[in-house]
């Protein structure tokens, strides 16, 4: 999920779409947070990894 939110920052970036470059921002965040919930050891959405 952040890897799908960088490529949307940059391509929204690049073709000027701001609605690609909103999207890109809000998965890069919900994937930071995510992450960050799985490796501090909290079970996300019934799974105690998320990648």
């Amino acid at each position: 999920m952040i890897l799908v939110g960088l490529i949307l920052l940059i391509v929204g970036f690049l073709t000027g779409i701001s609605i690609l470059w909103t999207i890109g921002a809000i998965l890069l965040v919900v994937g930071a947070v995510l992450w960050i919930l799985g490796s501090v050891g909290h079970a996300v959405g019934g799974r105690r990894h998320y990648y």
